[in-house]
């Protein structure tokens, strides 16, 4: 056997070697689950052993070991919450939303752990190399990678933020980076460096007056022999980042933080016959219309969908919208629908020249892959700030929801549409997406083989975690700074104070001897 066939048989082993890794991903929303399976099957198809815990799970499985543990009590719960009509959701101000929404999540990794399946894989003599969680507000679940002696992987489905930052020693201090939930950039004014320092200590709050020890209770009441949340909270080996510089702003990230943002993208594929018909017959370009996965375009009150087919149907552009009904009432003759689309295939053919979205991180991270401008019309969530940083980067505009009207939506997408810029823009921010060493997806696997390889890769992790608070911001520095400069500052006072009546004395005999 010559050295190179040598060599070639050693690599194919070394990247083939099986991990036997479990996904917990519990969140009661497709968009996260979308990213959670796209990941899971990648590393099943790799030749890992995956078992993945989720509310929906594959209707077809991939090639390789996969297995689904599906959590239908927690479902059936959130699905019963979660009746409302979500464009009623962005009117909150998020002071009170946020408080609501940790209250809520918190809920769910103990109803994700009472679940049957998932106290008998708890019980069961299972091993796992790699545990990889959501970082939702469910933190409890990072117990299990302890509980199964194994590497701690968490996955973010936004890029990193306040959730996140604290556990692995990240800094994001809120005079430059902007909660999620706000539509603020990097260039805060002082009233928005205000809210979002306001919006910053809510959250500090709440996770130690309230998550973390509501995640304590429920991990020692359902994990035998579970550690302290302490052992377990600061202990992510590497942390996988929904994000990108191409269309996140630039923040700071510590090294065993990695952004594969657009890891889900696929290479598009043929589209069903009538679509493709309906686009190829677009001569004078189409627009494409969804608001995501979570929100129905069917919930839309009446005044703001006949708005939007009043300025729809005056355009000499074809339209293709999502909407979850067998019929649009008053639907113009250039609008076709469907009640499911295939979102990434529609974007990648040439004729679309706009995407109307809701501003959500996957639509916006596909747009841009695909090199299309946005009409953003935000809602909830982190909606909002995806719509400003598309038109602070020139490639979209952003509607507020409660501004939506005929005359307002008209302008915009005659704006979008006839200024070439936001194309331009487009295309530009698609070459930086693309522009990269290696694909989102290949990152993301390596990575995990990596920590796990290294048996979770310790010399990622830095000291600011073993720092407490105090130290961390140099609390007891800047006391021994203070400290010895009131020492010499009262030292100088009284040799002052005493010295001088000398001084003066001594200067009022010489005067009186001259």
């Amino acid at each position: 056997m010559n050295i190179i066939t040598l060599i070639v048989l050693t690599s194919f082993t070394y990247l083939t070697h099986s991990a036997r890794i479990l996904g917990v991903f519990p969140f009661i929303g497709k968009s996260h689950y979308f990213l959670g399976s796209a990941l899971m099957r990648a590393l099943a198809e790799q030749g890992h052993d995956v078992t993945v815990i989720s509310p929906f799970g594959e209707r077809t499985p991939p090639n390789g070991s996969y297995r689904d543990i599906v959590l239908v009590k927690t479902r059936e719960t959130f699905e019963r919450k979660l009746k409302v009509n979500m464009f009623d959701v962005g009117e909150l101000n998020p002071l009170i939303s946020l408080p609501f929404l940790m209250i809520m999540l918190s809920e769910l990794g103990t109803l994700t752990l009472q679940e049957p399946p998932v106290q008998e894989l708890i019980h069961s003599d299972e091993k796992f190399d790699a545990v990889i969680v959501e970082q939702f507000l469910i933190d409890d679940l990072k117990a299990l990678a302890s509980h199964f002696n194994a590497v701690q992987i968490v996955f973010s489905s936004t890029g990193s933020n306040l959730w996140i930052d604290s556990l692995v020693g990240n800094p994001s201090p809120p005079s430059y980076v902007p909660s999620a939930g706000l539509s603020y950039s990097s260039q805060m004014t002082f009233l928005q460096r205000v809210t979002n320092t306001l919006v910053y200590l809510l959250n500090v709050v709440m996770m130690h007056a309230y998550v973390y020890p509501n995640n304590e209770q429920t991990v020692q009441k359902y994990i035998p022999g579970a550690p302290h949340i302490e052992d377990f909270l600061y202990n992510a080996s590497l942390v996988l980042l929904n994000s990108h510089h191409s269309f996140s702003q630039p923040v700071p990230h510590v090294p065993n933080m990695v952004e594969i943002g657009g890891f889900h993208i696929k290479p598009p594929k043929k589209l069903p016959q009538d679509l493709q018909t309906f686009l190829d017959g677009a001569t004078e370009g189409a627009i494409y219309f969804s608001m995501g996965s979570n929100l129905r375009s069917v919930d839309l009150p009446t005044d703001k969908r006949d708005a939007i087919l009043n300025a729809f149907a005056k355009l000499k552009q074809k339209v293709l919208w999502k909407w979850e009904d067998e019929e649009l009432p008053n639907k113009p003759k250039n609008v076709e629908v469907g009640k499911w689309l295939p979102q990434q295939d529609v974007l990648a053919h040439p004729n679309v020249k706009l995407f109307v979205t809701h501003g959500g991180l996957l639509s916006t991270t596909e747009t841009i892959y695909f090199g299309v401008p946005v009409l953003a019309i935000p809602i909830y969530g982190d909606q909002k700030m995806n719509a400003q940083l598309a038109v602070n980067d020139g490639y979209g505009l952003s509607l507020p929801y409660k501004e939506v009207n005929k005359e307002t939506f008209a302008q915009n997408l005659d704006e979008v549409l006839n200024n070439p810029k936001y194309s331009n823009n487009a295309k530009a921010k698609s070459k930086l997406f693309h522009d990269r060493l290696k694909t989102p997806m290949e990152t993301a696997l390596y990575w995990i083989d990596y920590v796990i390889r290294h048996k979770g890769a310790p010399h990622l992790r830095v000291a600011a975690l073993d720092l407490p608070w105090y130290k961390y911001h140099v609390l007891d520095v800047i006391g021994f700074v203070v400290l010895v400069a009131a020492i010499g500052g009262t030292v100088f006072y009284v040799l002052l104070t005493r010295m001088c009546p000398l001084l003066f004395k001594r200067l009022k005999n010489k005067v009186k001897t001259n």
